[in-house]
């Protein structure tokens, strides 16, 4: 290839404002709100984001092709990213950079006994934090040469994500069946409810999950959630 071809385009090498210059990072993740937050970590940081909402979506995307780094949410509508991470971390060849990442504080020892590089604790908006958790596990011929400032920002995810994370809770609330459901939508208002520091939200979900932890009763539980969600929808209404 001629290297001066004017049709040709630059490769696309990281530089110090823009670390993660080149990489594709597919995100796992079953929350808009706090995939909207990867989202703007990523595009501070340069990488390309692909985004898959479940475990069988992220199995299409990957037959298809191998990202650069692969964030996996634990807590999954189809399953738990456990085992994806487990699969990608023992393949061939592999994923250069997994890392977990989930609201709950007791699951970064899963994630990394299955074999992930690394745990992002939600909420996940600082940026050094994120650009630091990629880059220092990454092939040292893909890291940018020479000292790079590190820029102390924080980002804030559109709160019209959150709403549809509202959304979605009372769909399930609406539909739902059977104890694995009620795991999972513990599991992911605790996440959103962490993510968008609702402290009232994020006390009923553990509520629930201790509830279900003892295998006692969750009517009263689920009445609070579906009474908080309601409350939220309607303050988006409201707007």
């Amino acid at each position: 290839m001629d290297e001066f071809d004017p049709f040709t385009a630059p490769p696309r090498v990281p530089t110090a404002n823009r670390p993660l210059l080149g990489l594709t990072i597919l995100v796992v993740e079953d929350s808009r709100f706090a995939c909207e937050a990867m989202r703007l970590l990523c595009l501070r940081s340069g990488a390309r984001i692909r985004r898959a909402d479940c475990l069988r979506s992220a199995r299409r995307h990957l037959q298809v092709y191998r990202p650069s780094v692969l964030v996996a949410d634990l807590g999954l509508p189809d399953g738990s990213g456990v085992d994806l991470i487990a699969e990608l971390a023992h393949a061939t060849p592999r994923v250069p950079v997994i890392l977990g990442t989930s609201g709950d504080d007791h699951a970064e020892d899963a994630a990394l006994a299955a074999g992930a590089d690394g745990f992002l604790a939600k909420p996940v908006t600082s940026l050094a934090t994120f650009q630091q958790a990629v880059l220092s596990r990454l092939p040292a011929d893909q890291r940018p040469n020479g000292p790079r400032a590190v820029r102390d920002e924080v980002i804030e995810p559109d709160k019209m994500a959150f709403h549809d994370d509202m959304a979605h809770v009372a769909d399930v609330l609406n539909d739902m069946a059977g104890d694995k459901v009620l795991d999972y939508l513990a599991q992911f208002v605790g996440g959103v409810a962490r993510s968008a520091q609702d402290a009232t939200l994020a006390n009923a979900a553990e509520s629930l999950a201790a509830s279900r932890r003892r295998g006692g009763p969750v009517a009263t539980d689920m009445a609070r959630i579906a009474g908080l969600v309601q409350e939220r929808l309607e303050q988006k209404r409201a707007i």
